[in-house]
């Protein structure tokens, strides 16, 4: 049996083993192929199997790979993938669904604490001596926040959006959550579902963790942003589609938004064009929430998982049934 992983860099750039999958056929791993149909076509050859992480496999390569019969998605996000047309063909698509929780709540709580704080901004202060010719004790550079008795507004409330608010409210952060259900049961003193409008009203922070679809598409948009308190401060750990861009940078370079932080933009790897990159008190990484080794280590074993339950006969966290 022939195995291709078309983009497994990201995944496992060399601290990881692919012997796990390399158990079950022949294994032949591409750190990158790119988003030409071609070279997709190309790499998967006569494969059976196939990994992909971020790599497009659209209707038109589908086609022409007859003998495909398993997708695994290196990622829970499978919108790179047409599973419609792969359940026509007959090919199973399975994705990694939990793998990030703790890792992206933990770098959401990160990138807030950065605005409230300016860690490295300050540090690097340091680092150029200005606390040496400091006339004072201490010194810093930008209003620092503290967090307790705050409201954290959390657009999707699935496993990362709890364990996000779990922290949050060790910080002293009440919690609102907006979700398309809700579980009555996570309701407490300080953390309750309200309405969008609710959530975009009452919030000090806002955090986005929910999938993009038709209906969070732009969801941080300027009639939103209008509705904010002044001096909100809005974080995105999700999709940068969920953002338009252009009216957050409006909106932070009006003072409307006090601070934003990214770890996801529009267009991956980011475009030297996009708008955030010429606003006023922006934090953009690049894409790296998910990506602590072990987090890393947990999305290679379920995706090991994955495999082996297909080839047993009772697949699992299959997206396409």
């Amino acid at each position: 049996m022939k195995i291709v992983v078309l983009d497994g860099y990201t995944l496992n750039p060399g601290d990881l083993s692919w012997k796990g999958i390399e158990q079950f056929g022949d294994l032949l791993v591409y750190d990158r192929t790119g988003n030409n149909s071609v070279d997709i076509v190309k790499n998967i050859g006569d494969a059976e199997i196939v990994f992909t992480n971020k790599t497009p496999l659209t209707k038109e390569v589908l086609k022409q790979v007859p003998q495909l019969k398993y997708i695994g998605v290196l990622a829970t996000g499978y919108n790179v993938i047409d599973v419609d047309t792969a359940k026509a063909l007959g090919i199973q698509v399975a994705n990694v669904p939990t793998y990030g929780t703790q890792a992206v709540a933990q770098f959401t709580m990160a990138l807030l604490l950065e605005m409230c704080h300016n860690v490295g901004n300050h540090a690097n202060a340091v680092n150029n001596g200005e606390w040496t010719k400091s006339l004072d004790f201490c010194f810093w550079n930008s209003p620092l926040i503290e967090l307790d008795g705050k409201t954290l507004g959390i657009i999707g409330f699935g496993s990362i959006g709890q364990a996000t608010a779990k922290i949050g409210q060790a910080f002293g952060l009440k919690i609102l959550a907006y979700n398309r259900s809700k579980k009555p049961e996570l309701e407490t003193e300080t953390c309750k579902y309200v309405s969008l409008d609710e959530l975009l009203k009452s919030s000090d922070i806002i955090s986005l963790h929910c999938p993009q679809t038709e209906a969070t598409e732009g969801i941080i948009n300027k009639n939103n942003i209008d509705k904010m308190k002044d001096g909100v401060m809005i974080i995105n750990t999700a999709r940068g589609g969920l953002i338009v861009e252009d009216h957050l940078k409006d909106a932070l370079n009006s003072g409307k938004v006090l601070g934003a932080a990214v770890d996801v933009v529009s267009t991956e790897p980011i475009k030297a064009d996009n708008p955030l990159l010429n606003a006023k008190n922006c934090i953009i990484t690049p894409h790296i929430a998910w990506a602590s080794k072990a987090s890393r280590t947990r999305l290679m074993q379920t995706t090991v998982d994955n495999l082996k339950a297909y080839l047993e006969g009772n697949p699992v966290n299959v997206v396409n049934e």
